[in-house]
């Protein structure tokens, strides 16, 4: 099995695609050890010659940054700093989503800017290498001092505490350990601090809905241009030499795949066309393109975050410096979750769209797309469905990052609430499967509508492999069956 070494290149969406897809082990890289061993010894030295209070190592936290620890106490103070943090509660994180935020809690603490002991990061691998993970809780999180509750979990059973997933069982952590003959750790000065302060709850909420977002923005393409053609709409409004004069990437590259698509087709080509067709189509450039872009910004931004040291304070072993400053603070992500949940809502808002068009009537399709209308509702009420679901969306669009709450007595007094953004986030991926998936029984159902007329070679294919999974709607049968089939039609192609 492939081995990818962490710190031997940044990581990427389409290197942790990668790593994801292939079940890629991990290990440090001999960069890594070095400079995570030296900032460990350094710390180790200065905490030896320096008595004085350092923020977080002999000291309390947040409000209690004056408060000095004794020499004796100061691993006690790490393992309090862990069990005091684990205060997360509603639903256990996806376990994919805590596989990536050990992988990328792994990836931070190996810049050895963060004082962390090499047996800790090295326990950290080995959790992500037998997929031990962490039950993590979606809820506690202000986004500011970092992912406090969350990493806190996250980093329980380092210490023998909390409870893990493992082979298909959820176990408290000291039964693993005796199943595997494994030793909690005890952590050394600073090596609590150095687990709960980041990003990474945050940042692997990011990365797995941009890895899932990659995926729904080609559906969103492929679908509308099936839309497109099921109902009897213009060619002209996807001509390069429109979008050429408004030269948005993400509009010219999805009118040009649009247009490729439609390619071949009778349908598209067939004259006595009206003359313009409504926005939900003729706009689809310029609308999934503005998403695109988004989309786009978003990934940079968390490419950046998962190749940075998000924790504090940070070590400066070459510069003889400690310095607590504010990496935790999650604001760069919270604004750009804000922004994808509206880039992802907006796809899901013209496709319902484009489905009302669809089942209207009108353009010799028959009213909801069924034969003999009145006796069957055919797809009537899946695109009240579709509504309902762009509704909540909608609600869940209201920015997180513009929220904030004071907290530990006023000493964190802006947080980003970017943990919010990242939970509804995923919430309006999962909407958006389903409103493209409606779009799709939709459109399949239109376009067969359409023969003998044939459609681009291009988007037979798409259909004739959906028709084996989901069967053309020649009376009133239970559709969420259906939408569940679509759903899984997307997800497997």
């Amino acid at each position: 099995m492939p081995i990818f070494y962490i710190s031997e290149k940044p990581l990427s969406l389409n290197v942790l695609k990668e790593i994801i897809a292939s079940q890629q082990l991990i290990a440090l890289s001999d960069d890594a050890i070095i400079l995570i061993e030296k900032c460990r010894n350094y710390l180790d030295d200065k905490l030896q010659q320096h008595k004085d209070p350092i923020y977080g190592i002999n000291t309390g936290f947040g409000y209690l940054q004056n408060v000095k620890v004794e020499e004796e106490n100061l691993t006690k103070l790490q393992h309090n700093l862990l069990l005091s943090h684990a205060c997360g509660t509603g639903d256990e994180v996806p376990a994919a989503i805590v596989k990536l935020m050990l992988l990328l809690k792994i990836q931070s603490l190996s810049f050895g800017y963060s004082a962390i002991a090499l047996s800790t990061v090295q326990r950290l691998v080995d959790f992500y290498n037998h997929d031990i993970l962490p039950i993590v809780y979606t809820q506690g999180s202000l986004g500011a001092s970092g992912d406090l509750a969350p990493l806190a979990h996250l980093a329980l059973p380092l210490i023998g505490e909390g409870e893990v997933f493992y082979k298909g069982n959820k176990l408290k952590t000291t039964e693993l350990y005796a199943q595997l003959n494994w030793k909690p750790l005890s952590l050394k000065p600073k090596e609590g601090l150095a687990l709960i302060n980041g990003t990474q709850f945050m940042s692997a909420y990011g990365i797995h809905i941009l890895l899932k977002t990659e995926r729904l923005s080609d559906w969103a393409d492929q679908i509308a241009a099936i839309s497109i053609d099921a109902f009897d709409c213009r060619i002209d409004p996807f001509d390069a030499l429109s979008h050429e004069i408004r030269p948005h990437k993400g509009q010219l590259e999805t009118a040009k795949k649009i247009k490729a698509l439609l390619n071949g087709s009778e349908l598209i080509a067939k004259e006595g066309k009206q003359t313009q067709d409504p926005y939900s189509f003729r706009c689809v450039p310029q609308v999934h393109g503005a998403s695109k872009d988004a989309i786009g910004y978003v990934q940079s931004v968390f490419e950046t975050e998962i190749n940075a040291v998000t924790d504090n304070p940070n070590v400066f072993p070459n510069e003889d410096r400690i310095i607590s400053a504010g990496n935790f603070h999650g604001q760069p992500l919270a604004l750009s979750l804000d922004f994808l949940c509206i880039a992802l809502a907006e796809l899901g808002s013209i496709s319902e769209r484009r489905v009302f068009q669809l089942i209207s009537g009108q353009r010799n399709l028959p009213p909801f797309l069924i034969k003999d209308a009145g006796l069957n509702s055919g797809l009537m009420i899946a695109q009240y469905t579709a509504a309902s679901i762009v509704s909540e969306n909608k609600q869940l669009c209201t920015p997180s990052s513009v929220d904030s709450i004071v907290s530990s007595n006023g000493q964190e007094d802006h947080v980003s609430m970017g943990a919010n953004g990242a939970t509804k986030c995923l919430r309006i991926v999962k909407n958006l499967e389903n409103i493209l998936a409606i779009e799709l029984l939709t459109a399949a159902q239109a376009l067969d509508l359409r023969k003998p007329l044939k459609s681009s070679e291009a988007i037979k294919k798409i259909v004739s492999e959906f028709r084996k999974v989901v069967s053309f709607n020649s009376a009133d049968r239970i559709l969420s069956d259906d939408i569940k089939k679509s759903v899984y039609f997307m997800q497997d192609n």
